[in-house]
């Protein structure tokens, strides 16, 4: 029997790191970064509401430069060796462009304006990855070795913090392969830059995802404020008493508290819907949106999307 229950404990702790070892990883897309596309020519000049954005044009990227596929490609790889799940960039391209039609008929059904994103705002809405990857590369030449330079910057999409990061230059080398001189040079700091990302995605499953929602009131002549009452109590704290049942750990700030405006930061949403689906900022804030529209407020509003991260009730208008 002693020498049964010895076995048994060795086996266990044996078995123990696989077992812990199965915790979810992140789901991750690669992406050229924005001096890498600035420096290719891959970045446009847009004009938004008077004001210069330059913006990555990541499907000409992927379509003419073939550098930039292999060398995603290779990372894509070196991350998929060690476990982690990752989106095809090209592939997420090219499902954007599957609803690019349906898109263009969409008007806003009270103002009549199109929808309005930037194409880095429609990659990370259809790919939906919990960590975005820039990369940057530059090759180096000196005789016949050739070396480069290079960073990679994990973000989250919600927020556009950096999350993780990798820079340096590689060893020079005799091939003048891109994706071989890539591989070579950060090949000693993936696991470094992987458990980076891994330390932050298991900061959001334990206190959830950081999002900013706004909560505002139509001008509809009604009079409405936040400081309507019901049963004795205003509409600033109803609203506020949600948020502190609903975010992670009561996780968020209210940073901003007028009679037609509430702006909440730092908010902490779960990661994932009771059935198991991603949670998104827009998912979050409809469940407020039905909080609202029953009794005793029966208001009626609608939702806004600012990219991933940010989001608008606006009640009053639907």
């Amino acid at each position: 029997m002693k020498y049964r229950f010895v076995f048994i404990l060795t086996l266990c702790l044996a078995l123990m790191p696989e077992l812990f070892g199965q915790a979810k990883k992140p789901t991750l897309i690669v992406v050229p970064s924005d001096p890498w596309c600035t420096e290719n020519g891959y970045m446009t000049l847009h004009k938004d509401q008077g004001a210069d954005n330059y913006v990555a044009e990541y499907e000409q990227a992927v379509k003419t430069n073939s550098d930039l596929m292999n060398v995603i490609i290779k990372v894509q790889e070196l991350m998929s060796e060690r476990g982690f799940p990752v989106k095809d960039l090209g592939q997420s391209i090219k499902s954007i462009k599957q609803g690019a039609a349906r898109d263009m008929m969409t008007v806003s059904r009270t103002s009549g304006s199109s929808l309005a994103e930037t194409p880095r705002e429609k990659l990370l809405q259809t790919a939906k990855a919990d960590i975005i990857i820039e990369v940057y590369w530059k090759v180096n030449s000196t005789g016949p070795k050739n070396s480069v330079t290079y960073s990679i910057v994990g973000k989250d999409p919600y927020t556009e913090k950096q999350v993780g990061g990798a820079q340096g230059t590689g060893d020079p080398s005799f091939s003048s392969e891109v994706p071989v001189l890539v591989e070579e040079a950060v090949i000693e700091k993936m696991d470094n830059f992987l458990s980076q990302l891994q330390a932050h995605f298991d900061d959001m499953a334990e206190n959830g995802r950081e999002v900013v929602v706004e909560v505002k009131l139509f001008d509809n002549g009604s009079g409405l404020t936040f400081e309507e009452e019901y049963n004795g109590e205003e509409l600033t704290d109803i609203i506020d008493d949600w948020m502190a049942k609903n975010t992670v750990k009561g996780r968020y700030n209210l940073s901003d508290a007028g009679e037609t405006r509430l702006k909440f930061e730092q908010v902490r949403i779960p990661l994932y819907r009771p059935n198991g689906s991603a949670m998104d900022t827009r998912q979050f804030v409809n469940q407020l949106r039905k909080f609202l529209q029953g009794q005793p407020y029966s208001l009626t509003s609608k939702i806004y999307t600012n990219g991933l991260g940010s989001a608008e009730l606006v009640i009053g208008e639907k």
